[in-house]
């Protein structure tokens, strides 16, 4: 069966949803730990639900914090906090996570019963604010350039570009930085006459961000058909 845009925007960006449910069920849900599992699970009544991170996403990220061995790291968005948990299960003991979003309270209500089940609030310092201004606060420090190991962007997409520059700065060479939702449910690849009318703007910002990425010399990239679309940044 064919996905409609819609439809796919919500599935994911492959081409047919037994196709998706396949991964899911075959190589991410087994492997997905059950607390992670209790926060998606809680978080699927929730009107919002969609721009909770996918889990297909989630297991690539665990893994590349793994890689990289992340123990600070910073995350710009957090909803129900699904990556929030994911990097505080990954990341060591001592690992600390910058967790920044505008508004707290769905996290309080559905994620953090959960991370605190897991015993894990001690590695995650929330501030609650506008992104921007905690990223310059952060600069204000020196200590804190080139510091971080990892970062994790999945909130409002009109500021991306703006938090690039940043992160750059705050990360260590060879950090990682991700991005959610460059293929913006793949109205990216469309005419605009085909884009529904609620995903014009935000497409707009997508392209500008992909084409920007694609052409920083500062940075290696990989932009992967993960959940609604996932960018890697690799700072030199």
């Amino acid at each position: 069966m064919e996905l409609t845009p819609a439809t796919a925007a919500e599935r994911g960006l492959l081409q047919t949803e037994q196709l998706y449910e396949y991964i899911l069920k075959t190589s991410v849900y087994p492997r997905e730990p059950e607390l992670l599992k209790e926060i998606r699970d809680l978080s699927s009544s929730h009107p919002q639900a969609f721009i909770a991170t996918a889990p297909d996403a989630g297991q690539f990220m665990a893994m590349i914090l793994k890689l990289i061995n992340a123990k600070k790291t910073i995350e710009i968005g957090v909803f129900t906090g699904y990556s929030l948990l994911l990097t505080a299960l990954t990341i060591p003991d001592d690992g600390k996570i910058t967790a920044i979003d505008i508004d707290r309270s769905t996290y309080d209500r559905i994620g953090l019963p959960v991370v605190k089940k897991a015993g894990l609030t001690h590695k995650i310092n929330f501030i609650e604010s506008p992104a921007l201004l905690v990223l310059e606060q952060l600069l204000r420090d020196p200590e804190n350039h080139e510091s971080f190991d990892f970062a994790f962007v999945d909130a409002d997409k009109n500021n991306y570009a703006n938090y690039h520059e940043k992160l750059l700065k705050l990360l260590k060479p060879g950090g990682i930085i991700m991005y959610d939702n460059t293929l913006w449910g793949g109205t990216v690849a469309m005419d605009e006459e085909f884009v529904p009318p609620g995903r014009l703007e935000t497409r707009v910002h997508a392209m500008d961000l992909n084409r920007k990425l694609a052409a920083d010399s500062r940075v290696e990239i990989s932009q992967l058909p993960l959940g609604d679309g996932l960018t890697m940044c690799r700072r030199l």
